[in-house]
Formats: C-alpha cells, sequence, structure tokens
C-alpha cells in the first residue's frame, strides 16, 4: 500500500510541476465553460473505470459540486443503457458513442472523452465524429495519449501508463476543472 500512495504522490508532484498540463487544463475549462453557458451541450463518455468518471463529471455539473446554479447542458453518453445495448447488440459497440454524437451533438458543443490507454475504438470513433460536427474535443488519457492525440483539440494526458494510477490522477484533474467551470457559469 506505502508503495502504491508513494507512486501517487510522486504523480501528483508531476501533474503541479508540469506547467504546460496546467495551461492545457485552463484551454479544456475555457472550452467547456463557452459551451456551457451559452447552454450548449458536454457529451462525457468513457468505459470501464472511465465510464463512472464520466458519470461523476456529469453528477458535479448537472447537479452542482458547490455552488447552488443552474443546471449545466451535460449529458452522459455511457448512462443511457437501453441506447448503448441496442446499438451495441443491432450493430457496433465501436460506434455506440460516435451514435449518440450524431444525435446529441451540435457546432460550438464540446466531447470529453475518457480513456486511460487513449486508444479505445468508442471513445476515438466518438470524438472523431465530433470533430466533424464542429464540436471542440477534449480526452484524459494516460502519459502516450494514445490514438485519440489525433482526434482532440487538447489532450490533457496524465504521467503514467498504469491504468489504476491514471485514474487517481484523472480524479483530481477534474474535480479542479468542475470547480472552476461551475464559477465560470454561475
Amino acid at each position: 500500500m506505502k508503495e502504491q500512495i508513494n507512486e501517487g504522490i510522486q504523480n501528483l508532484t508531476k501533474l503541479v510541476e508540469d506547467y504546460n498540463f496546467q495551461s492545457r487544463v485552463e484551454k479544456a475549462i475555457s472550452l467547456i465553460s463557452t459551451c456551457l453557458c451559452e447552454d450548449l451541450p458536454l457529451l462525457v463518455f468513457g468505459n470501464g473505470g472511465s465510464a463512472s468518471d464520466a458519470l461523476h463529471i456529469s453528477g458535479e455539473l448537472v447537479g452542482k459540486f458547490h455552488l447552488d446554479r443552474k443546471s449545466l447542458n451535460v449529458i452522459c453518453l455511457n448512462s443511457n443503457v437501453s441506447v448503448m445495448t441496442a446499438w451495441s447488440n443491432d450493430f457496433d459497440y465501436q460506434t455506440v458513442f460516435s451514435r449518440q454524437v450524431e444525435a446529441h451533438g451540435k457546432v460550438g458543443g464540446v466531447a470529453l472523452g475518457l480513456t486511460t490507454s487513449g486508444n479505445s475504438p468508442s471513445v476515438v470513433n466518438a470524438l472523431r465524429v465530433a470533430q466533424t460536427r464542429g464540436m471542440a474535443t477534449v480526452a484524459l488519457t494516460g502519459l502516450s495519449g494514445g490514438k485519440v492525440r489525433e482526434f482532440v483539440d487538447v489532450l490533457l494526458n496524465v504521467p503514467s501508463n498504469i491504468t489504476p494510477r491514471i485514474q487517481e490522477l484523472h480524479l483530481p484533474v477534474y474535480h479542479y476543472m468542475c470547480e472552476k467551470i461551475e464559477k465560470n457559469c454561475s
């Protein structure tokens, strides 16, 4: 346990000292705040643990983080079980999020994909489609950024290649983002 916690502390220290990363986080906050303050959709999605993080983000922004304020237009694409299972069963899981981007995406909106590897086909496809629809694209990934690098305006790749450590780093990043977005849109 001590080794894992120390590794987590070291990774967090890397984030604190990485001004380039912090600058990209601020850019993502700006894009998402502009979108949400104009009541355009933020579409959030991921698989597995990243699906849980996507739900967490949407809960903080639709509900509240710290401030009592209006609800923000955030849709978690992995939360609609009927759409996900029907589309996956009848067509293809790799397009389960891109299909929903086609339905809910709007010019000026933002697509936020979470994938620790950066290579999840369903997330890559959704970000690609979001760009074709005039949406800004942001991804939270591990160090390499994977294939999503090609389809994002802002890559938030945290300094680890180990899935649990990546997920541990995503939490404080998106909590910070939610706090700032909430203040910007209140």
